[in-house]
């Protein structure tokens, strides 16, 4: 089905995201319809790689869901922000690792059913321990672990960040006997 957009108001134009209200007419019968549309500018996620097997995941803590999640660094894109460059510079914000080589990995939808969001995945090796400079009122705890725990744990459900389990059975089904 095709639809044609006859008019979208923005309810909320916040920093992070805006909401909209898209009315919609299907072209075929012409019946009108609605979405609501959360318009993000998208996101980047970074699977930081240290020596002997283990990944930084993070503590964060999650105000939207009122818990603390474990999940790997994450961050919003800035206006005409290159997303390698955002995965760089939200692992140095959030961990205080810089890494020395970031590859990308994927690249989908979080939620497409009212989300725009799209979200690049990135892996960083070669990293090196520096100061970290998280943003004001982000509460933050930097989490080494081995692989196969954080596997066992994206399972388990000890990790339920879904953009966290994600990337790590990704990269473990796809990636990581190749490195």
């Amino acid at each position: 089905m095709s639809y044609k957009l006859i008019e979208k108001q923005v309810i909320y134009d916040g920093v992070k995201c805006r909401l909209e209200l898209h009315h919609l007419q299907n072209e075929q019968t012409g019946k009108r319809h609605k979405r609501e549309v959360v318009a993000h500018p998208g996101a980047v996620l970074v699977l930081g790689l240290l020596e002997g097997d283990r990944v930084i995941l993070i503590r964060n803590r999650r105000y939207a869901v009122g818990e603390t999640l474990l999940e790997l660094p994450a961050g919003t894109l800035e206006k005409g922000e290159d997303p390698m460059n955002c995965a760089g510079r939200e692992l140095l914000e959030e961990t205080g690792y810089l890494a020395g080589r970031i590859q990308p990995l994927l690249t989908f939808f979080t939620s497409p059913g009212i989300l725009s969001e799209r979200m690049h995945a990135f892996a960083a090796y070669d990293l090196q321990k520096r100061q970290a400079a998280p943003e004001e009122g982000e509460e933050i705890e930097v989490v080494p672990i081995d692989w196969a725990e954080a596997l066992e744990m994206a399972g388990d459900g000890r990790i339920q960040d879904g953009k966290t389990i994600a990337t790590l059975l990704w990269f473990d089904r796809f990636r990581r006997k190749n490195v």
